[in-house]
């Protein structure tokens, strides 16, 4: 069975290579070659031999299948308790087949693989918060789609983000140029109301640099210019790199680890071009965890630090208002029921639920928590590169259910999202189960709350 033009075991290395895939609308190519895709069983074999280390071994050897991981996954609780839906049964008809029977598979089941690891886990590693070995199904999923990338099982839009990556050094096809244009242009849409406004581009040994999510340059460029307005209220010495700006990795989601690096390599390389003092990355849980959790060892740091400290939004959000950079008017504070979305990246995986609730103190009057909460929060439905994969949008919407239940538990109007995809994932709820809620990013709410010192309001 030959490798397809589209599917194959190929990265996306080139415009052309990109393009072809990125005409066919909804990947229905792609996925007609995938059923003839055949499977290098030695090379997948070798794979795993030469990857798959202590650890992972040792996890599907002592599993109990005790069942406690269970009721930790929303997929099961979803689907009316599935059985097929447990975490280590997943886990264990994947990669635990694929090493009892040393990568010797057919078409059928690695494509069976590959719908499990990207539609029925999110690798939001709550279940290995419950297992009473501490066996992390989420880790080993994340390590089962690298696997099925090697061998061109990977959902067809996360063969373009790949690619993206790989040739942009961003998800989407923004470049250098249209990067630092829409730097220029937000910042001119928005000075007459802020006089003296900037968003500055390489500015040398600035105290901050900042770091987005490629979808706000391409798709929602106000988000940059209220970035830039914060700082500005706040007084920050701060700039954005020309290049090495994108902190997302859609190919974390794909399980493209090569491309993985060349991503934080190339934000790395600003920060040692540029010479901050510290970094803080947008509203985004997977860019944070990309780039400051995994990133130092995908890049081989030995110290798992990134080369100058690095923030959440969050964090700094906490920062300017604790220290008063940033005051809020006590007549602007919400009013109405709120909640908080807590993302599983950088809350979950990065402990920054006390920051979390720091903000919220600050702003609303009526805050309600979601239960459970903090670390031990249900993953958004959506996060792991779901949201934006159309083959598996159904099973998608049923996981959604979780989070719709929990967020009317609280009686909240308003939810607070400060992540890319638990934002798209709960405007997505609103809009398949109509709950009558609002969502929002943090920054739109602090503007609208804050209190302008005289001197940089625009004169009458």
């Amino acid at each position: 069975m030959p490798e397809g033009k589209l599917c194959n075991k190929q990265t996306v290395d080139t415009e052309e290579q990109l393009q072809a895939l990125l005409n066919d609308k909804s990947g229905k190519q792609y996925y007609e070659e995938m059923n003839h895709l055949d499977v290098d069983a030695k090379a997948l074999w070798a794979t795993i031999q030469k990857t798959l280390k202590s650890r992972l071994r040792t996890w599907l050897e002592i599993c109990a299948h005790c069942g406690m991981c269970s009721d930790s996954c929303f997929f099961y609780m979803a689907n009316k308790k599935d059985p097929t839906q447990v975490p280590s049964y997943k886990i264990q008809s994947t990669l635990g087949e694929l090493v009892r029977r040393k990568g010797h598979v057919d078409n059928a089941f690695m494509q069976m693989v590959m719908d499990t690891a990207w539609s029925k886990c999110t690798c939001c590693n709550r279940c290995g918060m419950y297992c009473p070995f501490g066996i992390d199904m989420g880790v080993m999923f994340s390590y089962l789609r690298g696997l099925c990338f090697t061998q061109g099982f990977v959902p067809w839009e996360l063969k373009i983000g790949s690619g993206m990556h790989r040739i942009y050094r961003a998800q989407m096809n923004v470049t250098t140029e249209d990067w630092v244009d829409t730097c220029e242009w937000m910042a001119e849409e928005y000075e007459e109301d802020w006089p003296g406004l900037t968003i500055p581009v390489d500015k040398q040994d600035a105290d901050i640099i900042y770091t987005v999510n490629a979808r706000e340059p391409k798709h929602y460029p106000e988000d940059l210019a209220e970035a830039a307005i914060l700082f500005h209220l706040a007084g920050e010495n701060w700039t954005v790199p020309s290049e090495g700006w994108e902190e997302t990795s859609l190919a974390m989601f794909a399980g493209d680890w090569a491309a993985c690096k060349m991503q934080v390599e190339s934000v790395y390389d600003a920060m040692e071009r540029l010479n901050p003092k510290r970094m803080v990355v947008t509203e985004c849980g997977h860019a944070y965890r990309a780039t400051v959790v995994e990133g130092p060892y995908w890049t081989g740091r030995k110290d798992g630090q990134t080369p100058i400290p690095s923030f959440h939004y969050v964090e700094w959000v906490a920062e300017a208002l604790r220290t008063g950079k940033i005051k809020i008017d006590p007549a602007k504070k919400i009013k109405e029921p709120v909640t908080y979305q807590d993302s599983c990246n950088y809350i979950r995986n990065a402990g920054l639920k006390d920051v979390a609730r720091e903000i919220m103190g600050y702003i609303a009057e009526d805050f309600r928590e979601m239960k459970p909460n903090k670390e031990h929060n249900f993953c958004c439905g959506g996060g792991g590169g779901l949201n934006g994969i159309g083959r598996y949008r159904e099973q998608r919407n049923i996981g959604l259910k979780v989070k719709r239940d929990q967020i009317l538990a609280t009686g909240a109007n308003l939810v607070i999202a400060p992540c890319h995809n638990c934002w798209d994932a709960i405007r997505d709820l609103e809009e398949e189960f109509e709950i009558g809620i609002r969502w929002s990013f943090l920054k739109p709410l602090l503007i609208h709350m804050a209190i302008v010192p005289d001197h940089l309001k625009p004169e009458e």
